[in-house]
């Protein structure tokens, strides 16, 4: 029988736009580096672990070269363990945690630590490498048929608005019409999420928005309009994963320990391709069979889920994502969104709530860190930290994440007690993450010092000052502290 996985320490800084976190920093190199050694010290912090605990090291990113990971850990320690790169596009963060949760099940590994990080460029997603196949070549040509013919022969927006106001097109045009989905249903999951995110200390757009505000924003593709399109962003987070034979090693752990329930990670069936579909097109099949297996394993159903963090890259994807995840029924998911029923409702026990975070449209996307961030908001809640926007009776907590191309994962959390979520009043901090950062990171986002960096550091002679030399808190403490307020 596989071995359990259990997350026991997460870690994220603030998600800032490109443009804001190059413009403002104090440390103008402010880099992935001290961003993503940020998330993994206050994951370790977190666990009340130091690096030599751990035995494998995931790093995931998409805009970066193929060590970073090595030289995001070596600044912790360098024990010699095994360190992985992970570049899976936007579900590059969640493939991590599956990877550290294979490593786990299958006794390889009884302490992971995953980070993930971007440093992203302003804008539409780039195509980085254009001397030689784009992966989403396949995509793109058959996205080029479905324009509508009102919109061919305009400049291109981006490949990825294209795919999602196509998706969009395509969902009115099916579901529709009279009493049907409205325009106005996929401008309203932005205005859900952006209050969401007027509750996150982390979040990257922290203003509130209305329906009306979103379809008024400039159109970018089809009908899809900026306010409908997640952000471009910088940050890292990061997570522990470790075993059941380590937490019972580490009793002090499983207070706040979180099971991985369900997991499971998809890629593309041949409806991408055959359908001709612009809905599959953005990848709604990985969806539906990542979730479908990842309740399997669980072994419950999408009525058992209180709280979901859900891929929003785009207002569509949510939409779709929705009924990928068996929340509705097909061509039915604008009747959650119009009912209310994804949002904090008064009429509890009859929906969900979606993106508490924020999700994607408000906290932001740096690709290889949602997945980590998704992970640790969703412990957050578990452990019973969130405050403004916690969830009564969450016994289970679901994470969708996805990248184009494709891949998609699902992970199902519950307590390792079995137990719902306490309220914030009814957990102290009296030995837990939140004694030793000294605050509750669920509700304030804070930097780390260099007290805190060394004291995470690897024991013994594993730790080298020469590959530490450059972290913003070595070069010039001073010029870190004017980063870390903002």
């Amino acid at each position: 029988m596989p071995n359990s996985s259990f997350v026991v320490g997460v870690g994220m800084t603030p998600f800032l736009s490109p443009k804001k976190s190059a413009n403002l920093a104090a440390n103008p190199q402010s880099d992935y580096l001290d961003l993503a050694v940020e998330a993994c010290v206050k994951a370790l912090l977190d666990a009340g672990l130091t690096f030599d605990k751990v035995d494998q090291g995931i790093g995931c990113y998409v805009f970066g070269d193929s060590t970073c990971a090595q030289r995001v850990f070596y600044s912790l320690g360098m024990t010699g363990i095994p360190i992985l790169n992970v570049h899976n596009y936007c579900s590059s963060g969640s493939t991590g945690l599956w990877l550290a949760n294979q490593a786990i099940r299958s006794g390889d590994a009884d302490c992971v630590l995953v980070a993930g990080f971007d440093k992203m460029y302003p804008g539409v997603l780039p195509q980085t490498h254009k001397d030689r196949t784009n992966p989403l070549s396949r995509v793109l040509d058959l996205s080029k048929t479905q324009i509508p013919e009102s919109e061919r022969g305009k400049p291109s927006p981006g490949w990825s608005p294209q795919l999602y106001g196509n998706a969009q097109a395509e969902y009115l045009q099916r579901y529709g019409g009279p009493g049907g989905a409205e325009r106005r249903d996929f401008a309203q999951i932005t205005a859900v999420n952006r209050e969401h995110g007027t509750r996150n200390p982390y979040s990257q757009l922290s203003k509130a928005v209305s329906a009306e505000d979103v379809l008024s924003s400039p159109v970018i593709a089809g009908d899809i309009t900026r306010l409908q399109c997640c952000p471009s962003s910088t940050g890292a987070a990061a997570a522990v994963i470790v075993s059941e034979s380590f937490l019972a090693a580490h009793p002090y752990l499983r207070s706040t320990a979180v099971q991985i329930a369900g997991q499971s990670l998809a890629t593309d069936s041949c409806k991408l391709y055959e359908s001709k579909s612009a809905i599959e097109l953005i990848g709604s099949d990985m969806t539906r069979n990542a979730a479908k297996r990842a309740y399997e394993q669980a072994g419950i159903t999408p009525k058992d889920v209180s709280v979901i963090e859900l891929h929003d890259c785009f207002t569509t994807n949510e939409m779709c994502a929705l009924e990928g995840l068996g929340l509705a029924e097909e061509g039915k998911g604008w009747k959650l969104v119009r009912d209310g029923l994804i949002t904090y409702n008064p009429n509890k026990g009859k929906g969900w709530i979606v993106n508490p975070s924020g999700g994607l449209i408000s906290k932001g996307h740096p690709l290889g860190a949602t997945g980590l961030a998704q992970c640790a908001e969703l412990v957050w809640h578990l452990r019973g930290w969130t405050k403004r926007r916690s969830v009564a009776s969450t016994k289970y907590c679901l994470q969708h994440n996805m990248g184009m191309g494709g891949a998609t994962v699902v992970t199902i959390y519950k307590r390792v007690d079995g137990e719902v979520a306490p309220s914030i009043e009814d957990t102290k901090p009296k030995e837990d993450g939140r004694s030793r950062m000294g605050y509750n990171p669920a509700e304030e986002a804070r930097s780390i010092s260099r007290e805190d960096w060394k004291s995470v550091l690897a024991e013994g002679e594993a730790s080298s000052a020469w590959a530490a030399a450059e972290l913003p808190w070595n070069l010039n403490p001073g010029a870190y502290s004017a980063r870390a307020k903002l």
